[in-house]
């Protein structure tokens, strides 16, 4: 199959998690934090980002390239309050990654960003929600594991 020429760039799934999503979704976090009373220096701790970049958030110089839709608004501020400290950010972070691949937004993000082949499906390439399961044979790699001795 021949390649078509294209002004966009090819991302992968992963870069426009990246580069495109998770800001959208710190920024709404972020100012849903900041609508519920906490203090602008105390979000930035909690997400390990400037204070600069939450005033970026705040007047949409930063995190507003994606337009998600207005239920999944809904859920990421629904999901910010239950933010207290950063293992609670984590996993709300991926509760909300994770219904993104689940509602085939990130397809429709990937398309909007890059040069995506007209024939790619999610569940071919592997960038849609599956369940992970280890196979009996498989163990865990641990954090530890990871560390060079």
């Amino acid at each position: 199959m021949p390649i078509k020429p294209s002004s966009k760039t090819l991302l992968h799934p992963q870069e426009i998690e990246t580069y495109y999503v998770l800001p959208t979704i710190r920024r709404y976090f972020a100012l849903t934090l900041k609508e519920s009373g906490m203090k602008q220096k105390d979000i930035a701790q909690l997400m390990g980002i400037s204070s600069a970049t939450i005033s970026q958030y705040s007047s949409s110089k930063r995190g507003h390239q994606v337009q998600f839709p207005e239920d999944l608004i809904v859920e990421i501020k629904t999901a910010a309050v239950r933010i207290k400290d950063r293992l609670s950010y984590f996993r709300e972070t991926q509760h909300i990654l994770h219904r993104i691949r689940e509602q085939c937004l990130l397809c429709q993000i990937h398309h909007q960003f890059s040069d995506v082949p007209d024939d790619c499906q999610p569940h071919e390439i592997g960038c849609h929600v599956k369940k992970m399961g280890l196979k009996p044979s498989m163990k865990p790699i641990m954090p530890t594991m990871l560390l060079k001795q």
